[in-house]
């Protein structure tokens, strides 16, 4: 096994094994569920209080300007957190490594349903997995040749599995709390 097969590999397990079938079922009352007040979330254009909402199509990403993000940060919806990972984790990076079309966060249309937000995921997903394996020593040892980042491509691999894990634990979390909200149990996650 290559390298670059170990590092899609510790991945791609956890996405089997873990967050995908936690992903199942998802429905959008769920998909848009606000635990607290304030939440960053993923909104019909125009209806967003957020400093910025970003997004090309009927739906937008609640953002700020990094100096600009409310301190504490906003809880994030299951919404807002799978379109982080679909475009800030995986869509930026495949589009500067892998090729293809570039995805940018000002551009992208965000997901109105649970299923489509799935379905983008599960897109850029195999995308990612896919340009990993294909990865040279070389190329993972060296900073990628586009992009902005400039440690080498093992380092930029690792930082997206950690992304990934961390984020989809998240949002397991978020399923967990939303079905035992008020005392009550809501369908199987």
């Amino acid at each position: 096994m290559t390298r670059s097969e170990r590092l899609a590999d510790q991945l791609d397990w956890y996405w089997r094994k873990n967050l995908r079938p936690r992903l199942e079922g998802l429905a959008d009352e769920e998909y848009f569920w606000e635990p607290v007040g304030d939440c960053w979330s993923i909104r019909p254009r125009g209806t967003s209080a957020a400093p910025v909402s970003e997004g090309s199509g009927d739906w937008t990403m609640d953002s700020a300007s990094p100096d600009a993000v409310p301190v504490p940060p906003p809880v994030t919806t299951i919404a807002w957190r799978l379109a982080h990972i679909t475009v800030s984790c995986l869509g930026y990076r495949v589009g500067w490594y892998f090729g293809g079309q570039d995805v940018d966060s000002e551009t992208f249309a965000y997901a109105g349903t649970a299923d489509e937000a799935l379905k983008q995921l599960d897109a850029m997903y195999e995308r990612w997995n896919a340009g990993v394996r294909e990865l040279s020593d070389a190329d993972l040892e060296n900073p990628p040749a586009v992009g902005p980042e400039r440690f080498p491509m093992e380092n930029r691999v690792l930082h997206v599995n950690r992304e990934l894990i961390h984020h989809g634990a998240e949002i397991s979390l978020l399923r967990d709390l939303y079905r035992r909200q008020q005392g009550g149990v809501r369908g199987r996650t």
